[in-house]
C-alpha cells in the first residue's frame, strides 16, 4: 500500500510540473452507472449523425478492454481558459478552446512525457494515453477520480477552477491509490439550460447532441437544418455559452500554456474578413488549430448560415 501511495504522489507531482491543472486516479473497472445512460442516449438518437458513438459500446464502458490488465485510470485536466476576446463584436465567434494550437497534439506530448516518467521512475508499466481519440468516457472517469462533477450542462465542473479545461487519460496496468468522487454542486441553478441558444439541454444533465451548436458547426457534415436559423448566436466553430454562464467559472483563471495563445491575426479578424475569407487565409490563420477539423468548406458553410440570420 505504501508503494501505491508513493507512486500516486509521484505521478501527481509530475503531472503538475508538466502543467496539468489537476490529476485524479480511479480504479479501472466497468462503468456500471453510465451503461444504461449511454444506451438510452444512443437509442434516443441524441448523437445525431455521430455514428461512431455507437461503435465499441463495451470498450467505452470498460477500460480493461482497451488496455489488457488495466488497473488504474489517471485523469488529467489542462486549462485553456483565456480572458482574450475577438476584437470585432459582430464577427463570427469560435470557441476559446480553438484559439491556439490543436489541443490533441499539445496534450499528447505531455502525456507521453508523463508515461516516460512513470516507466523510468517506477519500472515496467504498460498502458496507453488518450486525448479524445478513443472510446473513453473521459468526463465519467474524471468525475470518478474526484476532479469535479458532471453538471447540468453535461460538462465536468470543478468548484476550484470551473470547466474551461481539456480532459485526458492514462490507462495503466499499475495499481495505485484511488481518489474518491466529489459531490454535485449545481444546486437549483439552471443558468446553462436557460441560456442554451438551440435548447440542446433538454433537461438537467441531458443533452441532445444533435441540437448542440458545437455538433452543428463541427461534427455535422450535411447542411445545417433550417430550424436553427437565428438560433446560432453567431457561433462559427463550437460554442461556449453553457460554460460562460456557469457561476462556477468565476473561479476560472487564465491558462499559462504558450501553445494555446491565440495569434493576433485571429483575434483581429473583422466580420468582413470572416465572410470574405479565402482558403489561403484559412490555412494561414488556422494552420495548427482545431478549427482545421471543420475544413475550409465547413467553416464557410457555418459563416454563410449565421451571416444570413436576419
Amino acid at each position: 500500500m505504501r508503494l501505491q501511495s508513493e507512486y500516486s504522489n509521484k505521478i501527481k507531482a509530475q503531472a503538475n510540473s508538466l502543467g496539468f491543472l489537476s490529476c485524479g486516479i480511479s480504479k479501472a473497472d466497468f462503468l456500471e452507472e453510465e451503461a444504461p445512460r449511454l444506451e438510452q442516449w444512443l437509442n434516443q438518437k441524441r448523437h445525431g449523425s455521430m455514428s461512431y458513438m455507437e461503435n465499441h459500446f463495451d470498450k467505452r464502458l470498460d477500460p480493461r478492454l482497451l488496455v489488457p490488465g488495466a488497473k488504474s485510470v489517471i485523469s488529467l485536466l489542462l486549462n485553456y481558459h483565456t480572458d482574450q476576446l475577438q476584437t470585432d463584436n459582430e464577427a463570427p465567434k469560435i470557441s476559446t478552446y480553438a484559439y491556439g494550437q490543436d489541443y490533441h497534439f499539445v496534450i499528447k506530448e505531455k502525456l507521453k512525457k508523463l508515461m516516460h516518467f512513470i516507466q523510468t521512475e517506477i519500472g515496467e508499466v504498460g498502458g496507453r494515453v488518450f486525448v479524445d481519440s478513443a472510446p473513453v468516457m473521459d468526463k465519467a472517469w474524471a468525475a470518478k477520480s474526484g476532479l469535479g462533477w458532471v453538471g447540468k450542462n453535461t460538462n465536468l465542473i470543478s468548484k476550484k477552477v470551473g470547466s474551461f479545461f481539456f480532459i485526458a487519460e492514462l490507462i495503466l496496468d499499475l495499481e495505485l491509490d484511488y481518489d474518491l468522487p466529489t459531490t454535485d454542486h449545481c444546486g437549483s441553478c439552471t443558468a446553462c439550460i436557460d441560456a442554451c441558444p438551440t435548447e440542446a439541454l433538454i433537461e438537467p444533465y441531458q443533452i441532445d447532441g444533435s441540437k448542440c451548436i458545437s455538433y452543428l458547426t463541427i461534427e455535422l457534415k450535411d447542411s445545417i437544418p433550417t430550424e436553427f436559423k437565428n438560433k446560432m448566436d453567431n457561433w462559427a466553430f463550437g460554442c461556449d455559452v453553457c460554460q460562460t454562464v456557469c457561476p462556477w467559472n468565476r473561479f476560472s483563471k487564465p491558462h499559462s500554456e504558450p501553445a494555446f495563445e491565440p495569434p493576433n491575426e485571429l483575434l483581429n479578424l473583422s466580420k468582413k474578413d470572416w465572410e470574405e475569407m479565402t482558403e489561403e487565409v484559412f490555412d494561414t490563420v488556422f494552420k495548427n488549430s482545431a478549427v482545421m477539423r471543420t475544413k475550409y468548406e465547413g467553416l464557410k458553410r457555418n459563416i454563410k448560415f449565421i451571416s444570413s440570420d436576419s
